[in-house]
Parts: C-alpha cells; structure tokens; sequence
C-alpha cells in the first residue's frame, strides 16, 4: 500500500502509450504540485513501442509533454503500490481480473458512472490504418474525452481512496 500521507492511483491500459498515459498526464497537470497524490500508468502488454505522434501532439496542445513517459508493463508490485486502480477498456478490466485476481472499475464510470470502456482506435475502427483521417479524429477525441472526464475524476478522489 502507499505512504499514508500520499495516495496513489494506476491507469491501466494496453500498451501505455495512448490512453493510460493520456490519463495519467492529465490528471498530473489537473493536481498540479500539490503533492497529495502518486499518479501513474502501466499496460497490461506494453510491448516496446513509441508513442503516437498524433498522441504526442494533442498532449502537447493540452500543455503536457509526455517527452519523459517511461513505458511499464502491469506488474503484481505496480498494482500492490496503488490505492486506486482504474481500467481505461473493459479489456483492461478483464486482464487484471485474470492475471491478478483484482476488480478495477472503468475510467468512464468513475468520471460518469457509465460503465463505458474507452475503446482504441482498432476497436473503434477496425479499418482504422485505411482512413487515416478518421484515425486521425479519433484519437484527438479520445485524448479530449480524458482530458475533458479528469476534473470529474479529480472531484471523486476524496471518495476513491
């Protein structure tokens, strides 16, 4: 468990470098240094792999830079270390209940209480590589819909831990 003074909180996604991370750096720049909170990212995959340049760009243009992000894969000790574990994919949800034998619920129900997964852009789009414009748009919403959630997310903190 973490130090008792800060709490700590995991987003969970595939590979850690689109959704998760997305989270994890918005709710960072959301708190600001206040200092009370740990927060963090891993994938249940994470296989070696470079964050989208579309990615990196909107993160920019919400005024974080992900220049740093180190890729973790999920880990026994990553999920021992968290307070609040938090699934971006019903996918992500079923994994840790798999390999782990933890419940963690969706990123969209604790911002909306809609038991909504945050699909990737291959789930969302199957044709996604054929019509990179729609590709494209997706990704930005989807980096917009988090970033847009995180202040609800924030507001039920105090609730979560």
């Amino acid at each position: 468990m973490a130090q008792d003074s800060v709490r700590s909180i995991l987003f969970v996604c595939t590979g850690n470098i689109f959704r998760s991370l997305t989270a994890e750096y918005a709710l960072k720049q959301f708190l600001g240094s206040q200092g009370l909170y740990c927060v963090g990212s891993a994938g249940i995959e994470a296989k070696p792999q470079s964050i989208h340049p579309i990615v990196r760009a909107r993160l920019l243009e919400h005024g974080a830079d992900p220049a740093g992000h180190v890729q973790r894969k999920l880990t026994q000790s990553l999920l021992d270390e968290a307070d609040c574990v938090v699934a971006m994919g019903r996918d992500h949800q079923e994994a840790v209940q798999r390999l782990f034998g933890l419940s963690i619920p969706l990123f969209n129900q604790l911002c909306f209480e809609r038991d909504e997964p945050i699909l990737d852009v291959h789930e969302a789009l199957p044709d996604w590589e054929e019509n990179e414009a729609q590709a494209r748009a997706y990704v930005v919403s989807v980096v917009d819909h988090i970033y847009d959630a995180i202040p609800h997310f924030a507001a039920r903190l105090p609730h979560l831990l």
